[in-house]
């Protein structure tokens, strides 16, 4: 844990909960937020890390004014950018958040010239190209967090058709984060069980359909998009990349 420092471009409900999870698991040792609006920022890192004396490891929480004073980390999460709302799909959020992402990047590039790249920014899928086109570096440093959580949303949702297994089930998703995302019920099971052995093809049909709607569902109802699941993913992320 010691030494290692995780960046976080956002201080929204995503990238709040993605630092407070890494900060109660401690993941790593430093924890920095930046937003556009510093006062963001600045509160929820001292609201965080007032909340680390209970944690298993005292990760330090802090925030940054400048982009320059977020440097030297090794791994770095993109969460900036306007959120869906409403009737808005992921593509609505495009020339938008575009924009922001090539700004981010070209502060990522250079003050953590050495870091890994997690993005979170809707339309998460072009926002990670976009990242790849303008660092330039190596594919395998630019990450997107789709799989972890659309992993996370199909894991919910059988647990919900079967009634067990919450802790024990391995689900796999692939593809993009939208409608076309694909999930893998043929890889997918719980307590080791093969899915296609524990459910009918019409559930299964109803999961893969519930998983691909997880997102919008939850924008329905809250009227913004989710925050907790993503939060996680991304500390589950951060945590594989950082422990190799």
């Amino acid at each position: 844990m010691v030494g290692r420092k995780v960046g976080i471009v956002g201080s929204g409900f995503v990238g709040a909960t993605a630092a407070y999870s890494l900060s109660l698991l401690g993941t790593c040792h430093e924890v920095v937020l930046y937003d556009i609006v510093p006062e963001v920022a600045k509160g929820k890192a001292i609201d965080i890390g007032q909340s680390t004396c209970y944690s298993r490891h005292g990760t330090i929480v802090s925030a940054a004014e400048t982009p320059e004073e977020m440097r030297d980390c090794d791994v770095v999460v993109i969460t900036a950018g306007v959120p869906r709302r409403g009737e808005m799909t992921r593509a609505d959020l495009l020339m938008i958040n575009a924009k922001i992402m090539k700004e981010v990047v070209c502060d990522i590039k250079k003050y953590s010239p050495d870091a890994i790249i997690l993005v979170v920014s809707n339309p998460l899928d072009v926002m990670t190209y976009i990242a790849l086109k303008e660092t330039g570096w190596e594919r395998h440093r630019i990450l997107g967090m789709a799989g972890a959580l659309d992993g996370s949303r199909m894991a919910y949702q059988i647990h919900q058709k079967v009634g067990y297994g919450s802790g024990q089930t391995r689900a796999i998703v692939i593809g993009d984060h939208g409608q076309h995302m694909i999930p893998y019920p043929e890889i997918s099971a719980v307590g080791g069980v093969p899915l296609e052995q524990i459910v009918d093809r019409e559930s299964m049909d109803q999961i893969i359909a519930r998983t691909k709607d997880g997102g919008a569902e939850i924008v329905k109802y809250l009227g913004t998009s989710a925050y907790y699941a993503p939060g996680r993913a991304v500390s589950v992320m951060v945590e594989a990349i950082l422990d190799d």
